[in-house]
Order: C-alpha cells, then sequence, then structure tokens
C-alpha cells in the first residue's frame, strides 16, 4: 500500500513545465523493402551525399556509412551506368572519428570511396585554413565553390566548376557554399574571404551556367550548401535557384532537409539527403535528359564495400580505445536536441555548459572578474545519455575545437547580443543564447524587426533592442545599460560568429581552455565526477519564453489572460489543434495541470491505478495518489480520459487548496444562485470553498455545478488560484 502525503507547495509559484503530450499508440513498422538496382544500362546516375557530419562508420538500418555508399557506386556501374559521386558539403566535422584530425579521415574514407567532387560547406571551416587547404590538397576529388572569392585576388578560394563526359553527353558541375559561413565559422577562419550573397550569389551562379554551357555541357549540375530554412533567406537553394536559369540538378544541403523525390524550382530539380548519411541520393538520368530522383535509405540497403568498410573500422576503433575512458557519470539525460532544444529554448545542457564555461573563466581570470556566460545553442551538437561520460562523448557533444575566451562590453551591448541571438524564436536559431549568471525573459509575440546588416555577415542587428527581450538580470541585478560586464563564450562566439555582430571588434581575451576541457575541469573539480538530478536534472529557470500561444488564443476573448498564464508558465499546452479554448476537461488533464505546477517531481511507483499504463498522465496520476488527492473513480480505476463537470473541479481544487493551508474565512453561501440546488451534497462543501475563495465563479448568476467544464475555464481557475496565498 502506497503511504500518502501532502504536498505543501505554494500555488502560485507555476513552475515552468511543459505538459506530457499523449503517447503516441505502438505501432508495427512494416519491413522495408530492399533497395534493388534498376535498369540504368547506357544511363548517368548521380548518388549524392550532404551534411554527413562524420557518420561515416555504417550503422546497419540507421546509416549506410561510407562503405555503403561505395558498395551502392559499384553496384550502379556494374548494372552499366555512368555513376557519379558528388557530396554538397560538410563531410570533415562531427564525430570524433572526423573531427580528431580535423577532417582528413573523412578526406580519406571519400577518397576510397571513388567521390567525383564536393562542394565545401560551412563546416570545412572549422578547423582553421591550414587544415582546409591540407584536407583540400589530399582530395582526390575537385572541391568546388564558386561564390568563394580570396578577397585579395578575387579568384575562387580553390575552384569554381568542373566538365565530366558521361553517358547522355558532357556534365558540368559547380559549387556554391552558404555565405553564413562568414558567421556559422569562427570568423578568424574566414578572413581575407569573399562571400557572395543575395543578388551577387545569383550572378555568380548565372555566370557558372553560361561558363559551362560555353565549354559545351550538355547537363548541368549545382552542387549548392545553401540549403531552404527560412533563416537562410535570401540565399537559399530556392531562391538563387528561382532566378538562375540553365540549371537542370542542384543537389543541395545545409538545413539537412529530406527531398525524397525531389522539388521543382525554376527549371531545376533540387535535391537533398537529409543527414548523417541515413539516406544516398539516387538521380537516373536518360538519354533525353529526363531525371528521376529518390532516397535509398539505410534500412534499405545494407551492402558495405569491404576495403572502404576496413579502412573506415580501423579507424574508428583506434578513436574509440584514445577516447572512451571514463571520466564521469551523469544521473540524468542532458538534452542536446536542436528543436525543440538547444536552439529554440533553455536546456538542462545548456546550462551545464554556460555554468562550466563561466567557471573555467573564472578560474584564468578570477572570481570576480567575470560576470556572466554565453555559448550558443548550434554548438552543442548531441545528447549525453545518462550513465558514464567519456572524453569521446566531450568531443561529439562540442566538437569544434573552441576554447573559453572573454570580451567587454556594455549591458547595452548585451541587450543587443540577446535580442539578435532570439530573432527568430520560437523558431530555431543555431545561436540561440545558453547562459549562465543571467536570465531573461523572451516575448515572441513581439515581432522582430530587422536593424542595419552587420558587416561580413548575414544577419541583422534589432532594431529596437529590449523589444523581444525583457526582465534582463544579470546575478540578481536588473541589467544596467551603461555598465560594463565581463562575457565568457567560446572564441567563435566572441569573435562574432553567428548573430553576434554587435562583438565584433572587442577585445578577446582567449584563456588557452579547450571548451571540452572545461567541461571536464568543472565536472571532475566542482561537481565531483557526478552530473546529478539535483543540479542538472531540469532547466534552471534561466529563459522564460512568453507570447507563443495558438491562433485561437484570440487577443480579447474573455479567457486570453488566462490563457496566456497557463501558456506562459507552461501549466497547460496545446493539444496539436491550438489550445481548444472550448475542448472538454478530463480527469488527467486537471491532475497533469497540478503536477505542472508542483514542478513534476520524480514519481518513485507506479500508480496503483489499473488503467494508467502508458498514458500521457501517467506520473501525474501517480503523484496525485502520493499526495492523496485522488483515490481514483473506484474499482482500481483513475478514469483519465473521463470528462470532469464544473463541481468536480471545484471539489478537486477545494481539495488542493487545503493540501497548501489556504482555506476561505467563512464557506459562501450558495443560495444566491439560481441553481444552488442542482450542486450535489458530495461537491457542495468544495463549491462552496471554491466560490469563496474565488477559483470558481458563476455566470449570470449561475454556477452550472453539472455542466461540462471546457479548457479556457480551467485555465481561468488556475490563474484565480496563483494569487491565493497559504493561512499565516
Amino acid at each position: 500500500m502506497k503511504q500518502r502525503k501532502l504536498l505543501s507547495l505554494l500555488l502560485a509559484a507555476a513552475m515552468a513545465f511543459a505538459m506530457l503530450v499523449p503517447a503516441a499508440a505502438e505501432e508495427t513498422t512494416a519491413p522495408v523493402e530492399p533497395y534493388v538496382i534498376p535498369d540504368v544500362a547506357g544511363k548517368l546516375v548521380i548518388l549524392h551525399t550532404n551534411d554527413t557530419h562524420g557518420r561515416d562508420a555504417a550503422v546497419e538500418g540507421k546509416t549506410i556509412g561510407t562503405a555503403g555508399v561505395a558498395a551502392l557506386k559499384a553496384d550502379f556501374e556494374a548494372a552499366g551506368a555512368t555513376v557519379l559521386l558528388l557530396s554538397a558539403g560538410d563531410f570533415s566535422q562531427g564525430t570524433t572519428l572526423v573531427s580528431l584530425d580535423k577532417g582528413a579521415s573523412s578526406v580519406a574514407f571519400m577518397n576510397a570511396a571513388g567521390y567525383d567532387a564536393a562542394s565545401l560547406g560551412n563546416h570545412e571551416f572549422d578547423y582553421k585554413m591550414e587544415a582546409l587547404k591540407a584536407n583540400a590538397a589530399a582530395a582526390e576529388f575537385p572541391i568546388l565553390a564558386a561564390n568563394i572569392v580570396v578577397t585579395e585576388t578575387g579568384k575562387p578560394l580553390f575552384g569554381d566548376h568542373m566538365t565530366v563526359d558521361t553517358a547522355i553527353g558532357k556534365v558540368g558541375i559547380f559549387g556554391l557554399d552558404t555565405p553564413e559561413t562568414m558567421t556559422k565559422a569562427h570568423p578568424d577562419n574566414v578572413k581575407g574571404l569573399t562571400f557572395y550573397q543575395g543578388e551577387e550569389l545569383v550572378a555568380c551562379a548565372q555566370a557558372q551556367v553560361t561558363a559551362l554551357s560555353g565549354e559545351g555541357c550538355d547537363y548541368i549540375i549545382a552542387l549548392s550548401h545553401l540549403g531552404i530554412a527560412p533563416e537562410s533567406e535570401p540565399n537559399r537553394s530556392t531562391d538563387v535557384f528561382a532566378k538562375v536559369t540553365g540549371v537542370d540538378l542542384v543537389i543541395d544541403g545545409h538545413s539537412h532537409d529530406e527531398m525524397d523525390g525531389g522539388q521543382k524550382v525554376g527549371g531545376a530539380l533540387v535535391v537533398s539527403t537529409g543527414e548523417y548519411l541515413n539516406n544516398v541520393g539516387v538521380v537516373i538520368i536518360d538519354s533525353g535528359k529526363n531525371a528521376s530522383a529518390r532516397l535509398v535509405s539505410a534500412a534499405a540497403y545494407t551492402k558495405v564495400d569491404e576495403t572502404v568498410a576496413k579502412l573506415v573500422n580501423d579507424k574508428d576503433a583506434q578513436v574509440k580505445a584514445e577516447l572512451e575512458k571514463v571520466f564521469a557519470t551523469t544521473e540524468v539525460l542532458l538534452n542536446g536536441e536542436r528543436d525543440p532544444g538547444n536552439r529554440t529554448e533553455e536546456t538542462n545542457l545548456g546550462d551545464f555548459a554556460a555554468d562550466a564555461i563561466l567557471w573555467a573563466s573564472r578560474q584564468a581570470l578570477g572570481e570576480e572578474a567575470v560576470d556572466v556566460a554565453l555559448t550558443n545553442g548550434g554548438g552543442i551538437r548531441a545528447t549525453v545519455e545518462a550513465g558514464d561520460i567519456t572524453m569521446n562523448t566531450m568531443k561529439t557533444v562540442f566538437p569544434f575545437g573552441n576554447e573559453v575566451a572573454t570580451i567587454d562590453l556594455t549591458g547595452a551591448e548585451l541587450l543587443e547580443a540577446l535580442e539578435a541571438a532570439t530573432c527568430s524564436t520560437p523558431t530555431a536559431i543555431g545561436a540561440f543564447p545558453q547562459v549562465s549568471g543571467m536570465s531573461f525573459t523572451i516575448d515572441v509575440s513581439v515581432p522582430y524587426e530587422n536593424g542595419p546588416q552587420y558587416t561580413d555577415s548575414t544577419y541583422y542587428a534589432p532594431a529596437k533592442p529590449g523589444s523581444r527581450i525583457q526582465d534582463v538580470t544579470v546575478n540578481g541585478e536588473a541589467l544596467d545599460l551603461e555598465a560594463t560586464y565581463t562575457l565568457a563564450t567560446n572564441d567563435f562566439t566572441a569573435a562574432g560568429g553567428d548573430t553576434y555582430g554587435v562583438f565584433v571588434g572587442k577585445t578577446v581575451y582567449k584563456t588557452g581552455v579547450a571548451l571540452e576541457d572545461a567541461l571536464v575541469s568543472y565536472t571532475r573539480d566542482v561537481l565531483g565526477g557526478t552530473i546529478t538530478a539535483e543540479a542538472y536534472g531540469k532547466p534552471a529557470g534561466r529563459i522564460t519564453i512568453v507570447g507563443n500561444y495558438p491562433a485561437d488564443v484570440e487577443s480579447g476573448a474573455w479567457y486570453y489572460s488566462a490563457a496566456a498564464y497557463v501558456l506562459d508558465n507552461r501549466i497547460m499546452s496545446g493539444t496539436g489543434a491550438g489550445f481548444e479554448p472550448s475542448g472538454i476537461v478530463t480527469r488527467g488533464t486537471v491532475y497533469q495541470t497540478l503536477y505542472n505546477i508542483a514542478g513534476r517531481p520524480a514519481v518513485a511507483e507506479a500508480a496503483t491505478f489499473t488503467d494508467v499504463s502508458g498514458k500521457w498522465y501517467a506520473d501525474a496520476a501517480a503523484w496525485a495518489e502520493d499526495t492523496g488527492l485522488t483515490a481514483g473513480t473506484g474499482s482500481g480505476l483513475f478514469s483519465g480520459d473521463r470528462a470532469m463537470s464544473r463541481q468536480e473541479l471545484a471539489k478537486v481544487f477545494a481539495d488542493y487548496a487545503a493540501g497548501q493551508n489556504i482555506k476561505p474565512e467563512t464557506p459562501a453561501a450558495l443560495d444566491s444562485f439560481t441553481d444552488s440546488a442542482s450542486v450535489a451534497d458530495w461537491a457542495r462543501e468544495g463549491m462552496e470553498t471554491a466560490v469563496a475563495l474565488g477559483i470558481l465563479k458563476g455566470s449570470g448568476g449561475a454556477l452550472n455545478p453539472t455542466g461540462t467544464a471546457i479548457r479556457a475555464e480551467l485555465a481561468q481557475i488556475l490563474l484565480n488560484c496563483s494569487t491565493l496565498k497559504p493561512a499565516a
């Protein structure tokens, strides 16, 4: 028998935790049909990859791996096709398999697989220019990026285009890399380079088409690391190739989008595989230049080239042997997801990283020398699972080789940086700030307004800093716009990377401490080798996001303030169809909201109810049973999907208030309500308490006790409760 206890919490202190969503029903996944090489004799087959990010080792059913790509190329060649194997960039960074030697291994793997060409991606610039030039020299295939030129000479950094004779005639290939490289790579790594963007990028691409046509090409391919993400406008592949004529095929990357079958843009077919070698793109082109495109998944094609597999696997084993020594443990999963995650909201991993940066900078400069820390969410690349932590884990999560650095800036400049870095929130952005030593609120209902464009950047300064970013505090004190603060961050952000153009020109002090070393030392020296649930089991509440309301929360509606309150404080969430203010209230919903207010504490023992296993409200039901808020509906049932009446709501919240020592001076008389006689005997005391406390109010002189409660009413009740205080 479970021991019951009453929870003692202030009802007004609503914790910012999202309501659990219903678990999806278990699905039976049908076996994937193996990919069979079609009739391709005399045809041109384009195999393409993008954003492989070091996932070169094949994982059956998940990642084809570079050895799988090589095997697929050999199969098509054996079937009589001319095969071109092309990469749309971001091949040299992402896991320790390739990042430990600054991308050299990735090039060796691509050489072995027989790549014919690759475009540069922004992450090819992560290891400084010397490493990039060494990798390009080692590549047995051209590396193309027509829109990246050496500023002093005006010539392409490596190459712009190439031609090759194929079964369908002469094919021309040119490369483009995202202008965002200027800010998504370390600024020091792109010094002396010019990246064409906007209309200059369009003109550059059109010039490549003209040149290739002049060289007699019958078919033109663009290797385009531009992507289709909204934040990349106007430099997306869809922007550029809507204006460029004469391109037949665009092999795209950067935004990690899967385009099975491709997408027509202007006269070109745009294709992209997604990410991480989960798929290989296959485009088959016949003599009439007719093209068909599809993605071949790792589940559909499981063959590998044994020679390439040995090369990759031997290197993988060598790297793991060096790095997979356990140095710490974590009691909780540290969230490294992108969206929702480190690019959209505060996470526990973001808190941990920012805390480590702040600590390491103070170790280097003195405890009082550094005020706050900030790191860009896009620099966090993987989740840390609960359990043992190795150096391999840290280098996978933080693969860029950055070091801890500090800059001095004014409060006004810090406010501008926060406003710019959240310009697209709640839409994901790599600049999203994970912070330590500060807190702030983002009101996403306020539109972001561009000011002037930052120099050598694709991003804009905010026109009105402080319009979306509000209530900024530094170490518990309100931000002083005229004061000078010392900010610790990584050297990429300190130099003005991502949206942080306001940092450009600041004197950057590099501590010499690698980011991953700061994380390791912080874990060992401060946390004692264990990342605990108490310290990092949940985000610390440094960043509050408000104003992200569904369309059916209409300004001026009677429930608007209540809906805003429960959504902003994550007491209630949407249903997938909006907020649904007139949707019915179930028992599961009610107890989940109370569980959310309590901070969703860990549940040590499952509920005794027989009907909650696997339900989205299972933990809430167990918590409500533990705290004595409910004994269920009889026969061992919780009945979480059953609708609740208004008198049931009154009783639940009256009981909950009593558990918080919140009581009215005198119960309310219900005689003034026209339908008071309709209140059930078992609910009357609860209704009297709820009315006396102002938790529940009538409408038109009636209580409607037997009416089914709706979500807008529940939100209003929760808002009413937020003002109540325990008795002295």
